[in-house]
């Protein structure tokens, strides 16, 4: 059985979702009320967020159990690699895990299904040329999120 919570960050409510200790869940959700968490795998992501949403690097991310094909676990394994603060194109990814630029497409269809947005940082991903394409919680708040990484590396 998962446990939840609910947290109120500047770009809308998160869902969060744990299972055996471990989260597999966060994404946007409509306004729901901030409550508070039920287990300390929680606790310790609603902690990690305060820390991102102040504009600190906010350290390594509680653990995660996505789940997911293992092509998938394995971009987001890469993805994960990502520094605070830093991006990567579709095609720099692909490369860094062994493929060619040509295999940007499979990375996107496997950050599309990332589970735990934010924890994964697929909003560290641009297109070809930096562009800001593609996010699940929509792109104004992948704007967002790199502005507040940007601003740590100040």
């Amino acid at each position: 059985m998962n446990n939840a919570f609910y947290y109120n960050s500047p770009l809308g409510s998160l869902r969060i979702e744990e299972d055996s200790g471990a989260l597999v869940i966060s994404a946007f959700v409509d306004d729901t009320p901030e409550t508070a968490p039920t287990s300390p795998v929680l606790t310790e992501a609603k902690a990690w967020l305060d820390r991102y949403f102040e504009g600190r690097d906010p350290g390594p991310v509680p653990p995660c159990d996505p789940k997911g094909t293992p092509f998938q676990k394995a971009v987001w394994t890469a993805l994960s690699a990502v520094p605070y603060g830093e991006t990567r194109t579709y095609g720099e990814l692909a490369v860094s895990m062994g493929l060619t630029a040509r295999h940007a497409r499979a990375v996107g269809g496997a950050l599309h299904r990332n589970p735990l947005i934010l924890f994964i940082p697929c909003h560290r991903v641009l297109g070809e040329g930096g562009s800001l394409t593609g996010f699940a919680g929509g792109i104004e708040r992948k704007e967002a999120l790199l502005k507040i990484e940007q601003q740590h590396n100040k």
